[in-house]
């Protein structure tokens, strides 16, 4: 590079920072996020705006490419973050909400984009646009509200998750807008590829990175420890992109190797400014190619998407942090954190452009929708608390029971126990669940390819007119199809049912007749794991197979069997009541059997051990009385002034006054009496937290507990 071009970019480099200084400091001033001054900083300097703009075509490349780093350095902070034993912690989790989010992204993108007149192969790649959240948005406003722990590994697992599952978009979509397509051999090639790479990766990474780096950090030199921490990243960056991956994905798992190292914080510590300027030049880089007449001449696309993704992948990832047992807060918290779309998006619209699969407009437009949420998640993503908390209030009385037991089940389903591991048990079923999938969409994919083949094939051999062949062909095509979709339906349905028994097992017949007192919570586990397999499942499957299908159909299918599992659970929620108000009129009665046993005890009988409210009614985990006396702080208050659900997480299931009455699913307005039985619901930890609440002094006997626990 000539002096003179050198000096040509050191004046660009600094027209750019100082723009961006001042336009973030505006952005501040006005109680904005510094992110929208970075972007408006890029739409001044760019070449669609009149004014000051950069020296032309190579110094806008060098802002790009500069850019690129800060999407790098981003990816490695958040990997400093994670080490293996978190990623194996949160995975199933992470991985099982992606699974749900993208897909169901995918699926109303692509069906908004069919109605706003877009062809197949653009609202495949709009859809793919929504479907991935932006890792560099949600790291900064997480930073600047300094949240961390709880939900925010929950958020940052699904980002991790979102860029693999992004890979493997990217390699569909350059296969669909070639017009080769990707056959099921050649999808299940890549994925066994990408999982090749990281494990590969990992394991060389594992024996390196952790012993070099303690090794530099011994050395007590920070300059050192930076450029160490640097190299690796970058390194492991380039080998990721040679590979044909995502450098996002090679930074991520160098933070992740640095991380197990133990000396994660320390490096972090000394990228971080690096970072912040690299990142600023990311937000710069995307202004630079918003042009606003592309946004005004497109605000139709713009709005319906900008509102898609808010309510979309809020509901998406709040469904499915909820069903992998996250609790309504930190689901619904999660979930307003993700409702962006970034990098990936750009990067997807970019390959439609050049490979001609899409017109020019879907740029702007992509750039358009991530303008308006990245305004949109700073707000979400500061009140999402109050909302999680408004909503988990708000619930119907059903709805709360609910939510409060299905934690302690997937607990339950975490930590089984036994002769024959859980994965043992499921193995078979998920083998042949996945062989059923892939030749779903293998038939589907396949009659698509040969389609037209077939039917000019059929119409010159027995001169059939086209007006039969066509129909023919696409009920031979679905019938096909559809009995892979039963076996698709019953491996689900059996799935469901051997992680519900799981969770709660049938009693063992012991030759006597008895009713199955665990039947009712059993039942409604079995038709919510249906509903969480669909889930994840059938939102994949949709997406999958829309562009084979006439538009909307396979949506529309998908939508009426949620809709009727939906309905089911429903239902299967009043029987949980009824198993519910027993539990706790059982509690009562054990509580009046345990006072009469202590005053046994001081004439001398022995005491026999009471059973449990568990052994007795299976499925009502965690279920706790506290006794009101003279004194204890909850006498005189009603259930909306103790906020007990708010403040840590129970539910009151029901009241047994000192005359016997009941009041099951107590609300608001009903107050507390000396000799009142709450009966509580919950973790231990919150029922512990509840009780001091209601009594301000000692717990209830401990040996009581013990039974009820």
């Amino acid at each position: 590079m000539s002096a003179a071009g050198f000096a040509d970019h050191l004046r660009d480099l600094s027209i750019v920072l100082s723009t961006a200084a001042v336009t973030s400091l505006i952005s501040q001033r006005l109680k904005q996020p510094p992110v929208l001054g970075y972007l408006l900083a890029g739409i001044i300097l760019g070449p669609h705006v009149p004014g000051i703009t950069l020296g032309g075509e190579e110094s806008t490349e060098l802002t790009h490419s500069l850019s690129e780093l800060g999407v790098i350095l981003l990816m490695f902070t958040i990997g400093l973050e994670f080490n293996l034993r978190k990623i194996a912690r949160i995975g199933p989790v992470a991985g099982f909400t992606a699974v749900v989010e993208v897909g169901l992204m995918l699926s109303l993108g692509f069906v908004a984009s069919r109605l706003l007149g877009f062809g197949s192969i653009e609202s495949l790649f709009v859809g793919a646009c929504v479907g991935i959240s932006s890792t560099m948005l949600v790291a900064k406003a997480f930073e600047e509200q300094k949240l961390r722990g709880g939900f925010a590994e929950v958020v940052f697992g699904v980002l991790v998750f979102e860029d693999i599952i992004a890979i493997l978009l990217l390699a569909v979509l350059t296969a669909v807008s070639s017009g080769s397509g990707l056959t099921t051999g050649e999808f299940a090639l890549e994925i066994g590829k990408l999982l090749g790479f990281l494990l590969a990766l990992l394991a060389i990474g594992l024996l390196v990175v952790p012993r070099f780096i303690r090794g530099v950090v011994r050395l007590s030199r920070n300059e050192t420890t930076l450029i160490a921490g640097i190299a690796v990243c970058f390194t492991m960056a380039t080998l990721a992109a040679e590979a044909g991956y995502s450098v996002a994905l090679g930074a991520f798992l160098a933070g992740m190797l640095v991380s197990e190292s133990g000396q994660g914080s320390k490096v972090e510590h000394l990228v971080q400014p690096l970072r912040d300027i690299f990142a600023a030049i990311f937000f710069i880089a995307v202004g630079l190619s918003i042009n606003p007449m592309d946004v005004v001449t497109h605000w139709v696309p713009v709005l319906v998407l900008t509102v898609l993704v808010l309510v979309g992948k809020t509901i998406g990832v709040g469904l499915g942090a909820f069903l992998t047992g996250n609790g309504v807060k930190h689901s619904v918290r999660a979930g307003m954190s993700l409702a962006q779309i970034g990098e990936f998006s750009f990067i997807i619209a970019g390959l439609g452009i050049a490979r001609g699969a899409t017109g020019s407009f879907i740029y702007p437009v992509a750039v358009a929708v991530s303008l308006l949420t990245s305004l949109t998640t700073p707000w979400m993503v500061r009140n999402s608390e109050r909302i999680a908390d408004a909503v988990d209030r708000r619930l119907p009385a059903r709805l709360q029971t609910f939510v409060t037991f299905y934690e302690a089940w997937i607990e339950q389903l975490k930590s089984a126990r036994g002769p024959v591991s859980t994965w043992q048990r499921i193995r078979r079923t998920i083998i042949l669940l996945g062989v059923d999938v892939a030749l779903l969409i293998a038939s589907l994919a396949g009659a698509r390819l040969v389609h037209r083949r077939v039917v000019e094939a059929l119409h010159d051999r027995f001169t059939l007119p086209t007006w039969l062949v066509e129909p023919a062909f696409t009920v031979a095509t679905l019938l096909v199809a559809a009995i892979f979709f039963v076996g698709v339906i019953r491996q689900s349905v059996n799935l469901a049912n051997i992680l519900a028994r799981i969770v709660l097992p049938e009693r063992p017949a012991d030759g006597a007749p008895r009713p199955d007192l665990g039947a009712a919570p059993r039942n409604l586990i079995i038709v919510v794991f249906q509903l969480a397999l669909g889930l994840a499942v059938g939102l994949p499957l949709v997406a999958i197979t829309q562009p084979f299908v006439p538009p909307g159909s396979t949506f529309a299918v998908f939508a009426l069997i949620i809709l009727a599992l939906v309905v089911n659970v429903w239902r299967s929620l009043k029987n949980l009541q009824g198993h519910v108000r027993a539990g706790a009129e059982l509690v009562v009665e054990m509580l009046g059997r345990q006072s009469r046993k202590a005053g046994e005890s001081h004439h001398g009988t022995p005491i026999e051990p009471l059973p449990t409210v568990e052994e007795m009614l299976p499925g009502l985990p965690g279920m706790t009385p506290v006794q009101l006396v003279e004194g204890h702080a909850g006498v005189g208050k009603s259930i909306a002034q103790l906020n007990l659900r708010l403040r840590t997480s129970v539910a009151v299931l029901t009241i047994h006054r000192a005359d016997g009455t009941e009041v099951p699913q107590p609300v608001n307005r009903h107050k507390l009496a000396v000799g009142d039985v709450v009966t509580l619901a919950g973790s231990r930890e919150a029922v512990d937290k509840a009780t001091a609440i209601l009594q301000n002094g000692p717990a209830v006997d401990p040996t009581f507990l013990s039974y009820t626990s």
